[in-house]
């Protein structure tokens, strides 16, 4: 969580005056160096998710600041701007939560860009020209009760921070990913730079710290696109390399590999074939004996067993063989038929029972084999003569 912990920091020192005297102008200095940071990432990473919500939370920053400050939110041309930007900000973050990642100097970056625009031209005609009647709409109550009393922002605004969170929420619920808990904390800590009642560095503290939570979520996302296999969950041969290199004096590699794998992607499709690979890797993923899963590439995976010796860990990799082995996995196949009624209702995809193996190659740290790449590689050997021999079979 560490959105989560980031909002939770920046709400111990705004609200127990942590560094009370030097905090206005730290959080100055805080505020270009997040924004100045968060463009460049995002601008190396072409994350448009990432610059544009920094970008509409730098704005409402400097507007509030500027135009909101102090007593002056309270009335006329400030009232008017807090009002637009509790309303516009949340929707704006709900939106940016549920886009894909379309670049940023495309047609499609471009237009996002230009909405964003076209909505601070707005709020600017609309105090040049003294609209200040606007301002009767933007804190109308919805509903006639003192629930909201001690809430300083105004019922649309309260409404519409309750439509962000609903959105995130569901949005993180169906993907459960870093970027997707990011943009929640960015709106709890935006919700709080708007709800303290006054408008000053306060408030730039937690627009801030919103897009410095950003700024960590796609730097996790990256981390967990390099370390970790999208289709199967397992860490990847990169977290493997940083594993191995941990290891001690006793340990053992397992290399194993699913039989046949090339005949059931020829004869059923990959869209199957990936389906046996998330299955066959969540039963590799809960083997005993302390044993860590990585997907060593293809249909290949790799599981290390620290301060293990062979003898105690191919009784374990005999049982997982043997559970494999009498798994029947349900896989979905798609109909190759594009022939299609006008009238006919959807068809489910057929279910198909496929029943595979694995053949598995062990080896252990010894006199013979000192490095983790020597035991990799002697373990390859061991998984090389087990299909030789047969195929799903355990070999050391």
């Amino acid at each position: 969580m560490p959105g989560g912990l980031l909002f939770l920091i920046a709400v111990v020192f705004v609200h127990l005056d942590v560094l009370a005297e030097s905090l206005p102008a730290i959080v100055h200095v805080y505020s270009y160096v997040v924004l100045g940071t968060g463009i460049l990432i995002g601008w190396r990473f072409n994350r448009s998710r990432l610059i544009f919500p920094i970008l509409v939370l730098a704005l409402a920053d400097s507007s509030l600041f500027h135009l909101a400050s102090g007593s002056e939110m309270s009335m006329g041309l400030g009232r008017i701007v807090y009002n637009a930007a509790a309303i516009l900000l949340p929707l704006n973050l709900a939106v940016f939560s549920l886009i894909r990642e379309r670049g940023i100097v495309t047609i499609r970056g471009l237009w996002r860009m230009s909405l964003i625009l076209l909505q601070a031209s707005i709020v600017v005609h609309i105090c040049r020209y003294h609209y200040f009647d606007i301002c009767n709409y933007l804190e109308y109550s919805i509903i006639d009760t003192g629930l909201f009393s001690r809430i300083s922002m105004s019922q649309p605004a309260l409404f519409a921070f309750g439509a962000g969170f609903i959105i995130i929420v569901i949005r993180f619920i169906m993907r459960r990913d870093a970027i997707e808990s990011g943009f929640f904390w960015a709106l709890m800590s935006a919700f709080f730079a708007l709800n303290n009642g006054w408008v000053e560095y306060h408030s730039t503290m937690y627009f801030a710290t919103a897009s410095l939570i950003l700024i960590v979520s796609v730097i996790e996302t990256s981390h967990s696109m390099a370390f970790q296999d999208k289709l199967t969950g397992l860490p990847m041969r990169r977290a493997l390399d940083e594993a191995l290199l941990k290891l001690e004096d006793c340990y053992t590699v397992s290399m194993l590999d699913i039989d046949y794998f090339k005949k059931l992607n020829d004869r059923y499709g990959h869209d199957v074939g990936d389906q046996v690979l998330h299955m066959v890797a969540s039963k590799l993923s809960r083997v005993s004996g302390g044993g860590k899963t990585f997907r060593y590439g293809g249909e290949e995976f790799t599981i290390i067993f620290p301060g293990k010796f062979m003898d105690e860990v191919i009784p374990r990799l005999e049982q997982l063989r043997k559970e494999i082995e009498l798994s029947n996995f349900v896989v979905r196949i798609r109909s190759r038929s594009r022939a299609k009624s006008q009238n006919s209702k959807a068809i489910k995809s057929p279910q198909k029972k496929v029943s595979t193996t694995i053949s598995i190659g062990v080896a252990e740290r010894n006199a013979r084999h000192t490095s983790p790449h020597q035991v990799v590689k002697a373990a390859d050997k061991a998984l090389y003569r087990a299909k030789k021999a047969g195929r799903n079979r355990v070999s050391a």
